[in-house]
């Protein structure tokens, strides 16, 4: 078992990613190591709507040239537990998370189902609002690529508007903390 995090905040070590590697921390005190990504850090350019990734099956998206996606699919591909995480940007996900989203998906999809099965789930921070729709917008994204999600406590959301503030919601990192204790959980029940 290994998982990958992918934070979708434009910030590097900003809230979102402080709870990913919670999160990742998590799994590996249950034995399951994993990597974060930040997307800050890699190009991945919108869906053109091409439909090119279902007439070629090859999994890749060969309808957009020039940018990170294939490097950053092919960790998603490999890994057994993907976590993704976005601030809330005018009550949505960041547009680089969702852009790298939409496009796996098609690629997943046209594939035989690539992430069937796969473990996961999102986690959101915002400073005053807008993490349920948020948190409800990368849930549907896994629930239509036939993925498991466990629960937490609550919805994985937490508040935060400055770097590290949301160390100081309690609740937020508990549940963050118990959702990491669910996917080991049920990833040990699942390879057993």
């Amino acid at each position: 078992m290994r998982a990958l995090a992918i934070c979708g905040s434009p910030r590097k070590e900003g809230n979102t990613e402080i709870l990913l590697r919670r999160c990742l921390a998590g799994l590996a005190g249950q034995g399951i190591p994993g990597d974060l990504i930040r997307l800050a850090e890699h190009e991945v350019k919108p869906c053109t709507a091409c439909g090119k990734c279902g007439q070629v099956k090859d999994r890749s998206c060969p309808g957009v040239d020039g940018d990170d996606f294939a490097a950053v699919f092919a960790r998603m591909v490999e890994a057994d537990i993907i976590l993704v995480g976005s601030p809330v940007y005018f009550g949505s996900a960041t547009p680089n998370l969702m852009a790298l989203l939409d496009r796996a998906g098609y690629v997943a999809r046209a594939n035989g189902g690539l992430f069937s099965r796969k473990l996961g789930g999102p986690v959101v921070v915002a400073r005053r609002a807008g993490q349920n729709f948020t948190f409800a917008q990368l849930l549907f994204w896994y629930m239509i690529n036939d993925m498991v999600v466990p629960g937490s406590s609550y919805w994985n959301v937490s508040f935060g508007r400055q770097v590290g503030e949301v160390e100081n919601d309690a609740e937020g990192l508990a549940t963050v903390d118990r959702f990491a204790q669910n996917l080991a959980w049920l990833a040990g029940k699942l390879a057993g």
